[in-house]
This record gives C-alpha cells, sequence and structure tokens, in this order.
C-alpha cells in the first residue's frame, strides 16, 4: 500500500509557509529526536514539493525577446546570460 503525500495538493505558498514553520521548530533545539526525525522527513516532503513546483512553473514562463523589430515568444531559460 502507498502512502499519499498529504501536501501533495497544496498551493506554493502554503508549502512554503509551512517548510519555514518546520525550520524554525527544528532550529528552536527544543523538539525530542522522534519529533525532530519527523518533522525533518516532513520538511523533507515540502521542499521536494516546493522545487517541484517550481520547475513546473519556470518550463510555462515564456519570454517576449525582440528579434530583428518582432517581438516573439520563447521559454524562459534561467540559465542564459549567467557567464
Amino acid at each position: 500500500m502507498t502512502e499519499k503525500n498529504p501536501n501533495h495538493d497544496l498551493p506554493f505558498e502554503e508549502a512554503m509557509k509551512k517548510l519555514e514553520e518546520v525550520v524554525e521548530r527544528l532550529e528552536s533545539g527544543d523538539v525530542p529526536l522522534e519529533e525532530s526525525i519527523r518533522l525533518f522527513e516532513e520538511g523533507m516532503r515540502l521542499s521536494r514539493l516546493c522545487g517541484d513546483k517550481l520547475d513546473r512553473m519556470e518550463q510555462q514562463v515564456e519570454m517576449l525577446v525582440q528579434e530583428n523589430g518582432a517581438w516573439v515568444k520563447k521559454p524562459f531559460d534561467p540559465e542564459e546570460g549567467k557567464d
């Protein structure tokens, strides 16, 4: 039986907020070991969820670029111009 991730359908902003709360609790240093491990696993799931959502959004973004006097759509490339 596979366990469904309860955070799978969270909007990006809610997932980020939950992730920040998890990090704050872990950084507080007063969480018992078993709870720390559970929080760490939840944080990893949330981090993966946010990363996947960002990757999908990045693929959907297009840029308008002017070429030869006309505006054309091009896929967004975050690596372009980094050198």
